[in-house]
Parts: structure tokens; sequence; C-alpha cells
């Protein structure tokens, strides 16, 4: 169960005021927007998890992220109107690990009990660079470790409103079990892969759970968003093990820009196999506006890379309604 920190005796209190007043340059704070429905109000720091409390919550709760779609959200630098919007919450959910480096600026000031919904996930450490050792935030990207998500998600849902926590454990079971599909889909699809050419090359090492999870050895460029990325010494290093493994396909992120994976593309003799979301949703009829549409996106993406043959989607996933989403690439900040 998640620490819920806020209106506990354990608990960690925030206050806009002050902050708020910095970031619009001191003039006064603005009072919270209109709207509200009477509802509890959730605020989630990025897309993902915000579509992940949605399908727990169902109607009971207002649920709203931090982040826009198609957002970076390691270098992403809060705004005033964050702040606005967050004075109303009643829960402020995070992913933890290090992820949102830029919300320790928030921790202090809005008055709202949080949760950290990583509280529990097994994690794995980052391997190389300025991050080595940290351990790896991006556990979403598993469906084994989003079914620790979800029960984080519905008790903290629970004790915000109690009343309604037999809703929230039914929407829980079922929709955990509809992200298990994609995790059963990855292993059907990829189990008769050769041995030697078992492994996932992507831009960012945000894989690292999914690669566990499937079994495949995981390589990238560099292993966080940053200022130097896709260096002569990450294509080389890159280049070098597609070719020793024989791998069949490399990938990169839909938030960062590929002309390094397209270089080690080309020089290693693999194909460049598509575009994976990470950190982001898309926009409401773009390619992935749900988390199980991204999940779905990146398990049929990787399966048809790997293996160089066409594949349906997970039963489980809707799909978008098609076209690209990609955003502007922007660099990313001070935490992995």
């Amino acid at each position: 169960m998640p620490n819920i920190r806020g209106r506990s005796s354990s608990l960690r209190r925030w206050g806009a005021v002050s902050l708020t007043a910095a970031l619009l340059g001191g003039t006064a704070c603005a009072a919270p927007a209109d709207g509200g429905d009477g509802r509890p109000k959730v605020l989630t720091t990025f897309t993902v998890i915000a579509d992940m409390v949605r399908n727990v919550a169902g109607d009971h709760l207002q649920v709203e992220s931090i982040t826009r779609p198609g957002a970076e959200i390691h270098g992403y630098q809060p705004t005033p109107d964050d702040l606005v919007r967050a004075q109303d919450a009643d829960l402020v959910l995070d992913n933890g690990l290090g992820l949102e480096g830029w919300f320790a600026q928030f921790t202090d000031r809005v008055d709202a009990p949080t949760a950290t919904l990583t509280e529990g996930v097994e994690t794995i450490p980052i391997a190389a660079g300025e991050y080595e050792g940290r351990a790896n935030p991006h556990a979403w990207m598993s469906p084994d470790n989003a079914a620790v998500y979800i029960a984080n998600i519905r008790d903290a849902l629970t004790e915000l409103d109690p009343e309604h926590a037999d809703d929230y454990a039914a929407n829980a079971r079922a929709y955990t079990d509809r992200v298990a599909e994609v995790g059963d889909y990855l292993q059907t699809e990829l189990k008769d892969l050769p041995e030697g050419s078992r492994a996932l090359v992507t831009c960012e090492g945000a894989f690292s759970y999914l690669a566990r999870d499937t079994g495949l050895e995981e390589k990238y460029l560099w292993a966080v968003n940053a200022d130097s990325q896709g260096t002569p010494q990450q294509i080389a290093s890159a280049v070098e093990f597609v070719r020793d493994n024989d791998v069949p396909a490399v990938f990169c992120e839909t938030t960062v820009n590929d002309k390094a994976q397209r270089q080690v593309a080309r020089e290693s003799g693999a194909r460049f196999a598509g575009e994976l979301y990470v950190d982001s949703l898309s926009r409401p009829g773009g390619p992935v506006p749900t988390y199980l549409d991204l999940l779905g996106h990146d398990a049929q993406t990787i399966v048809e890379g790997l293996t160089g043959e066409p594949a349906d989607p997970p039963p489980s996933v809707s799909g978008g309604t098609g076209g690209t989403d990609k955003e502007e690439p922007q660099e990313g900040g001070d935490a992995p």
C-alpha cells in the first residue's frame, strides 16, 4: 500500500502561496479555477498515470494531469497554472523513483495528500551515465509492474473516498486483467525468437522492466534523456552490439530525435522498426490516447520489428485512430 502523505500525522503538506507568487513574478496568488463539479479532484504528475487513475476511479473522481500530452517529463518546468490547479486538489499522485525531479518545488507548498505509485516495485538500477546506480524510474512500461501501480491507485483512492471502495476494487481487478493481456501477448509472440537475437535496442534506457518481463536483453544509446545524447561513442557501441547479436531491428521514442538511432540501423544493417511511446500519451484521437493503447502500440511495434512479420494488436487494446502525434523533441532535465 502506498504511503499516503498529507492529511494524517505522517503526511507531507503542500501549500502554494509563496511559491506561486514567485512563479508569477511577485503577483498575488490566483484563486483556483472554477468548473469543479463537486467530486474530489485527483492530480497526477503525467498523462500515463492520469489515465490509469481514471480507469480505477470510474465516474467518482475528477482526474487531471499536470503535464500535457506529448510532454517530455524529465525536464518539465512547472507553470503558474499548474500551481493554481493544484490548490484545489484532494490528492496528488506521482511516479517517484526520481522521475519528477521538477516536482520538488511543489512538495512543501500545496495542501493536499500525496502518494507515490511505485512503492512495492522491484526496481532495476540504471546501468550507466550520470544516474548510474539509481533506480530506473520507467516502471510503468512493464505490464507486470502495472499491477503494482493499479493496486497503489486503488488503495490511495479508497483512503480518499472510502464510500466507493468496492467500486475501486472491482475496477482495479478488471483493469489489471486487461493490462496483463498485453504482457501475455508479448510473451507469446516473442517466444520463438532466436536466443542470440532476443534484444531490445532503443534510444533511451526506458525499457529495462519490459525487457526483464519478456526475456530480452536491453541495449540503448543513452541511459536517460539528457543534454548530450547520440554521441559517436554511444552510436558505435550500439552498432557493435546489433552486429554481434544479429539484432534485426532497432527503435526510438517519440519524445526524442531519432537521427542517431537511424544511423545505428544504417551502419549495422538492422531495420529502424518504428517509434515507441514512453513518457506521454497522445492527444485524444492520436495513436495512443490511453495507457492500454500505449502498451499495445509498443508491444505490436516491438513484435513486428523483431519478428519481421505483421502482427495483430493485443486483444485488450482498442487502438488509436491513426496518424502520428510526435511532439518536437525535448531535451531531458535534471532527473532520470
